[in-house]
């Protein structure tokens, strides 16, 4: 089954978005006031000219400290080589300050395996007169040194470490560090499992080199590590890695789009009863997804119940 890119950065980066500014943006974070953050619904870009239909999955609003009002902050995952890239981003940014008038700060994440300069801006030009510079933040994660973020506790640094800039024949070194850092991270199972998850995904370690992993796990750490190690295995309740990872990675998936949908839903009619909030909780994927499309239709708690099948 290939990876789902796009679905993996959205449900990190929506679970772990101040970490994520925090380790790449240190300047733009520490002006956000992350305290009424927002994510709103998946936006849709219609290109009329291509006749093509563009997703933007993440979308946040949020407040600038000492400013009025809100701003979008968008963040476009690009897991491929697109030689027209800087001109999508404009036209993203275009659509979405036309459509809520709203200060829009957009980011790039380049995740695909290459190490050539990304540009981080689109111009229209003349001779005469530069019409046009339109820049924005960028990620290339294949141009960050992986060792240069291992003492960090942020866990958006531990769960892209495996697509960072590395030797093939530091992978299993690797895995050891990434297993370092997740003893020092006070997470819950879900979100441990979810950075879990997402770092073996790109990793992809054989059974073999797992079992090498395991042999240097008690060479190299301490014993207070490994006792650590050991707690965090059970507390995923799984019979082996690969299971847990997986089950980690399925139930951030759900655990990040029910907290997502839940705050959109409370912005929007204002107050959800208790029992109503328990049937989101309780929704699988498929149903998660199918709510999400449908968020723009529910504007009472009745059309939200009926959705739900609460309504007799």
């Amino acid at each position: 089954m290939p990876i789902d890119h796009d679905a993996i950065f959205k449900e990190l980066i929506t679970n772990f978005f101040k970490e994520f500014m925090e380790l790449f943006f240190p300047e733009a974070h520490a002006l956000i006031d992350y305290s009424e953050l927002t994510f709103l619904a998946q936006e849709i870009i219609t290109d009329i000219t291509a006749g093509e239909k563009h997703y933007v999955d993440i979308l946040a609003s949020v407040k600038i400290k000492r400013e009025e009002g809100y701003v979008l902050i968008h963040v476009e995952p690009q897991a491929y080589k697109e030689a027209d890239f800087a001109r999508r981003m404009f036209i993203y940014f275009s659509r979405l300050y036309e459509k809520h008038k709203k200060k829009v700060l957009p980011i790039a994440v380049f995740s695909y395996d290459s190490k050539v300069e990304k540009l981080d801006r689109h111009e229209v030009t003349f001779p005469f007169l530069k019409v046009l510079e339109f820049n924005f933040y960028k990620v290339q994660l294949k141009k960050l040194p992986w060792r240069k973020y291992i003492r960090s506790n942020n866990p958006v640094a531990a769960a892209l470490l495996s697509k960072m800039d590395y030797s093939p024949k530091e992978r299993l070194k690797l895995k050891l560090e990434f297993l370092r850092m997740i003893t020092r991270m006070q997470l819950d199972p879900a979100k441990l499992g979810l950075i879990t998850a997402i770092f073996d995904t790109y990793l992809g370690l054989s059974p073999e080199e797992e079992k090498e992993v395991e042999e240097m796990l008690h060479r190299e750490l301490s014993a207070e590590e490994v006792k650590k190690v050991m707690e965090l295995r059970t507390s995923w309740h799984t019979k082996g890695w690969q299971e847990g990872w997986q089950k980690g990675l399925e139930a951030g998936l759900e655990e990040g789009r029910k907290e997502i949908l839940l705050k959109q839903l409370k912005k929007r009619l204002g107050f959800l009863p208790p029992e109503v909030e328990e049937r989101i909780k309780s929704l699988s994927l498929k149903e998660l997804d199918e709510l999400a499309e449908k968020i723009f239709e529910v504007t009472s708690e009745s059309d939200l119940r009926k959705f739900l099948g609460m309504e007799h």
